[in-house]
This record gives C-alpha cells, sequence and structure tokens, in this order.
C-alpha cells in the first residue's frame, strides 16, 4: 500500500513504476481492493482514498469499516431510528470521537481514531480505594466536566491506597498499553502531594508488577502550607523544640528555624535531582491532569500465560506524611503512540 502514496522526490523510473501499480490496483474489483484496505488501518484507509474515485469508493465501504470496528459495537452504539442508515465509517467515527459508558456507567470505551484500538478508562467508581467508603476519608462528588456521575475526593488521609483491575479479554490484542491516573487538586486545600512520590504498580494478575515512582504535583507547586495561612513555624520545628527541651523565650523560635532552614537547603538539592527521574503529571486539553502510572503488552492470543487481568495500584503508605485534596476520575489505558 506504501507504493500507492508513496511521496515524490524519486527517480523518473521509480515514479513510473508507481503509476503503472497504481493503475493495475485500481483495476481490481471493488470488493477486491475493500478487502486489501481492511487489513490496514483506519488512518490508512483515510490517505489511499485519495488515490482515485474507485479507490476512495472502496475505502469508505461497510466492508472495510466493519473490520475496524470491535464485535460488541453494536451494543455499544445508540443508533436514533431516524439515523438508522449509518454507514460503519460513521459508526467507527462516533465511538472515536466521543466515549460510550458501559457496565452500569463504571467504565468509559472509546476507539482510538487512527488505529481503532479499544481505549478505557476505569471510573473511581470501579476502583478499590482504601477507606473509600468512610466520609471522614474520602467523599464522592459530582464534577460536571468528569465523563462519569461520581468522582472520589480525598479528604484526609495518611495510608493512601487506589487498586485497579480490567480483563485483558477487552483489550485489543498485539498492542502496547500506556496506563494514566486522571485526576485534578481541590482549590485551596491541596496537601501532601508535592514532594512525596507515590508508587505505581501495573501489571497481569498474579505475576510481580512493574513498578515506578511518580508525583501527583508537579516541580513548581508552592508548599501548601502558605495556602492554609501558617506562620512558617512547622510541626518539625516545634516537636524538635520540645525533644531539645528549649525554654519558651524570646530567640528560642529563631534559632529553630535556622536550624530547619540548613536542613532544608541540603535536602532540596535531593529532592530537585531525585524528581528528574520521576514521572511527573500532565495537563490534558478536558480541564484534567494525567500522569502515567506504567505500561503493560496484551500478546496476539489475546491475554499473558496464567492471567486474564490487569492490575493497577498507586500507593503512597510509607512516610505516614496527610495528604488532601487529590480528585480521581479514574485510570485510563490507551494504545501506547510508537513510532
Amino acid at each position: 500500500m506504501e507504493q500507492i502514496h508513496g511521496g515524490g522526490g524519486g527517480s523518473s523510473s521509480s515514479r513510473s513504476e508507481e503509476i503503472a501499480v497504481t493503475t493495475r490496483f485500481d483495476t481490481l474489483p471493488e470488493d477486491c481492493i475493500s478487502m486489501v484496505i481492511s487489513h490496514t488501518s483506519p488512518r490508512d484507509a483515510c490517505v489511499v482514498a485519495s488515490v482515485s474515485k474507485t479507490v476512495k469508493s472502496a475505502a469508505q465501504s461497510d466492508l472495510v469499516w466493519e473490520m475496524f470496528l470491535p464485535p460488541e459495537h453494536s451494543s455499544l452504539v445508540v443508533v436514533p431510528r431516524s439515523a438508522n442508515h449509518l454507514s460503519k465509517k460513521e459508526i467507527f467515527l462516533s465511538l472515536a470521537d466521543d466515549s460510550v459508558l458501559i457496565e452500569d456507567g463504571k467504565k468509559s470505551f472509546w476507539l482510538e481514531k487512527a488505529s481503532g484500538k479499544k481505549c478505557y478508562m476505569l471510573s473511581a467508581m470501579d476502583l478499590k480505594i482504601i477507606w473509600g467508603d468512610s466520609t471522614a476519608y474520602w467523599q464522592w462528588i459530582t464534577v460536571p466536566e468528569s465523563k462519569f456521575e461520581k468522582v472520589a475526593e480525598l479528604r484526609n488521609v495518611c495510608w493512601f491506597e487506589v487498586r485497579g483491575k480490567i480483563s485483558c479479554g477487552l483489550l485489543s490484542k498485539g498492542t502496547h498499553y500506556s496506563v494514566y491516573v486522571v485526576f485534578k487538586r481541590a482549590h485551596n486545600r491541596s496537601y501532601g502531594f508535592d514532594s512525596v512520590p507515590v508508587e505505581a504498580g501495573v501489571g497481569f494478575v498474579g505475576k510481580e508488577a512493574t513498578k515506578r515512582s511518580v508525583f501527583l504535583e508537579s516541580g513548581g507547586a508552592v508548599d501548601s502550607r502558605s495556602e492554609f495561612g501558617y506562620s512558617g513555624i512547622s510541626y518539625g520545628m516545634v516537636s524538635r523544640a520540645f525533644r531539645m527541651r528549649r525554654p519558651w523565650m524570646r530567640g528560642t523560635w529563631r534559632e529553630v528555624e535556622e536550624e530547619e532552614e540548613e536542613e532544608e537547603e541540603e535536602d532540596e538539592g535531593v529532592r530537585k535531582s531525585d524528581r528528574r527521574n520521576v514521572e511527573e503529571p500532565k495537563e490534558r486539553g478536558d480541564g484534567w491532569s494525567e500522569v502515567e502510572l506504567g505500561k503493560f503488552y496484551i500478546n496476539d492470543g489475546g491475554c499473558d500465560e496464567d492471567s486474564d487481568e490487569i492490575e493497577i495500584s498507586m500507593m503512597e503508605t510509607e512516610n505516614g506524611h496527610w495528604k488532601s485534596g487529590l480528585i480521581i476520575q479514574g485510570f485510563e489505558l490507551r494504545p501506547e503512540r510508537r513510532n
């Protein structure tokens, strides 16, 4: 197919051969042309349609676009009676341009437009959130820009753990996937994630997951303590003063502050060095942020040996820091963009 829409710049003889191949391809029956195109990709089908009227007609046929649609598409797309004449290409584009809710609104499904690969988001309602059913630690709220009815807002925890699973059978075979957490920060009361990384894990259930550290707050974030009007006297400073049994007298806090400033300067260089090797969040066009948690591969058989589920996790349980203000929409799985 590359010869059909190959670029210029070659010798006159190679250009002549290219035209001859195009002419021969054009003379095939339309069904044969459609069958050939159906073994490429949606992007290739759109590109090759510019070759000629005959090829364009073949490239837009239902025979081609039926191959790009998942077998379960008829149960995912609700076609109004007034539009029951939609072509397979139009149905494909409707699934590529907008996601649909499945499994009682707990998952979102769509197709990647270029490849036709399946994409999913597991909503926060579909995840296992430790303490998620306790209003003291988490609350379930409605956010207009979310795909789902409810999202999870972190109120205050020191043990942060979120897990999710998805069946391999739902995903596209022979595909490299990347996994992201989609979230945003609550205004005026977000803290605890600015200097502490979260451990992310992605892998097949029953096997050791691939782990990495990620930040849920960008490196340029302002210390959240200032948002709450703290005087600058931290819990650590108070604790140190008591341990040293210093008297409550004028000048005491200045001495403690000077000691803490020296320690912070030493730690700052280490933190900056560490952040360079840790994944940080990026802003999306839909008003949310995302950070990549890991990758996995679904082979041509559809699943890994001895496992039929992928598990995704986020944890921060070691430091004991209190954390708040994270709003989780869900875990998103989409094909990795590869050259």
